[in-house]
């Protein structure tokens, strides 16, 4: 699971200062990096362990098409 609770430590790059929700795609891009994985092999695992987790259907996940 990825997420941006740490509003002032914004990854490296970003024009906002401040973290938000709408920079998880560079905490999955700067993952897939570290771990020499490709970035939707990590959205597909990370959006896996969220459903699994929170208990959420295929459909209740934002953008998920799987």
């Amino acid at each position: 699971v990825l997420e941006t609770d740490s509003p002032y430590l914004a990854p490296k790059g970003l024009k906002s200062r401040r973290h938000t929700p709408a920079s998880v795609s560079a905490v999955a891009e700067a993952l897939a990096a570290l771990l020499g994985r490709d970035t939707d092999e990590i959205a597909r695992v990370t959006t896996k362990n969220a459903r699994r987790i929170f208990q959420l259907s295929p459909a209740s996940v934002a953008g998920d098409t799987r």
